[in-house]
This record gives structure tokens, sequence and C-alpha cells, in this order.
């Protein structure tokens, strides 16, 4: 099964983020709670952990790409 990736919420007041890297590659296994992404706010560097166990099958959302909390970043392939 596909799922679509949103990015969380990445606290109160933050609208929006910079990609600043992908730690995955697509075909890669992902496990839960393994660092996918960093994002950079006008405050912080956030970490951004997996929700799922599965495989990166593709990101949406380039480096250097600005993107709002529920924005779809990638997408994943889960066992049903």
């Amino acid at each position: 099964m596909i799922i679509d990736f949103q990015l969380p919420e990445l606290g109160e007041q933050v609208s929006s983020a910079t990609v600043t890297s992908w730690n995955k590659a697509v075909g890669e296994r992902v496990a839960k709670d393994e660092l996918l992404l960093e994002v950079m706010t006008e405050k912080v560097n956030v970490e951004v952990m997996s929700p799922w166990d599965g495989m990166l099958v593709e990101i949406v959302t380039d480096v250097d790409a600005d993107v709002s909390p529920g924005v779809l970043v990638a997408r994943f392939e889960i066992a049903d």
C-alpha cells in the first residue's frame, strides 16, 4: 500500500521550513522513528522521523524547497 507523507507540525507558529537534506534515497528501506529528512525553520533545524516501517518510493519535495506543515513531501510503500 502506498501512503502519502506530509510534513508534520514543527511547533507552534511555525508556518514554513526549508528542506536541508534527505537522509534516505528512493528505494531504501526506512524504519519507524528513523531519521528521514531535516528541515530548517526561522529558529531551529528540525529532524523529521519516519512514522512507518516501509520503503521510500518517491521524494516529492527536493532539497532547498520551502514547505509548510501538511504539505506532501514523500510517498512510502508499507505492508497492509
